[in-house]
């Protein structure tokens, strides 16, 4: 039997009646009732809710088209705000990605896992559906081991800040459940989210990278390891003013990044995508690459 905490059946705002969401405790080390329902709902199709380094987020199975426009719906969001992708380790990366350049490299190998989300352009073989992406994605790998192993045995997951849009990014499980109820079938109580901030969005689909949100990395540090690097952004302004911009990718290709985690948390989401990121929506910028516009 899972050692799990039972939410109870809520109803949405239909009135209709819902199957239980379950509540795991995602510390310690008896993780593997955690693991095995988290595994079991993503392969399902349903949403888990999980800690990263920065805010928390919800999750679904980035491969499988109902199971994201699952996630939108939960979040009250529409396909324009893609969300960004989360993956367990840096090699993942030209998986997923193409025509990285050297210096979007340079970002990924100083900064992951952390608080860092690129927009590139995705494979075109990928056979997946976030949204309106330009042929764009957003990418991160989170600094939370135990989510990390969870990404590990699932697959690449379109995470988003686990909030209702419009809303403060989720910084406990207990604030995830009371707005998304039971919409997610899975809680991760991992404790409180020590981040507090959505990871730093940049574009790299452009000639330079682009920095299109200020998250928890500043544009200082990117510049440390990158300083061609630009950015429209005020060197102060917050991530959670949260007014999208619509940058579009080079080509528009990115994800509406704003992928916000944060978290996961999020492709500007993804791309344009108020990235939530990361998992955090954490008011944060919609991002898209390029000249575009995930969240967790």
């Amino acid at each position: 039997m899972r050692a799990a905490n039972p939410i109870g059946a809520r109803s949405h705002r239909s009135g209709t009646i819902h199957s239980v969401s379950e509540r795991f405790d995602f510390t310690g080390d008896e993780l593997a009732p955690a693991y095995r329902a988290a595994v079991d709902a993503i392969e399902a199709g349903d949403l888990v809710v999980l800690p990263t380094d920065t805010v928390y987020g919800i999750a679904a199975d980035a491969f499988k088209a109902d199971a994201v426009q699952r996630l939108l719906d939960a979040k009250g969001r529409g396909r324009d705000m893609p969300p960004p992708v989360l993956i367990s380790v840096v090699e993942s990366l030209d998986a997923l990605a193409t025509d990285v350049p050297e210096a979007g490299r340079k970002l990924c190998e100083k900064f992951w896992p952390g608080p860092l989300t690129v927009i590139c352009h995705a494979q075109g073989s990928l056979m997946w559906d976030l949204g309106e992406t330009q042929g764009t994605v957003a990418l991160r790998v989170p600094d939370h081991e135990n989510t990390r192993e969870l990404l590990s045995r699932t697959g690449p997951l379109a995470v988003s800040s686990a909030n209702l849009s419009g809303q403060p990014a989720a910084l406990d499980v207990y604030d995830a459940e009371a707005q998304l109820l039971d919409s997610v079938a899975v809680y991760l109580d991992g404790g409180v989210a020590t981040g507090g901030q959505p990871s730093t969005i940049v574009d790299l689909t452009g000639d330079v990278p682009h920095i299109v949100r200020i998250g928890a990395l500043s544009v200082q540090q990117i510049r440390e390891v990158v300083p061609e690097a630009t950015t429209d952004l005020e060197p102060d302004e917050k991530p959670q003013d949260e007014q999208p911009q619509d940058e579009k990718p080079a080509d528009e290709t990115v994800q509406d990044e704003k992928p916000a985690d944060e978290p996961t948390e999020a492709p500007v989401e993804a791309s344009k995508e108020k990235i939530d990121d990361q998992p955090g929506d954490e008011k944060t910028a919609d991002v898209r690459p390029a000249d575009e516009a995930h969240d967790s």
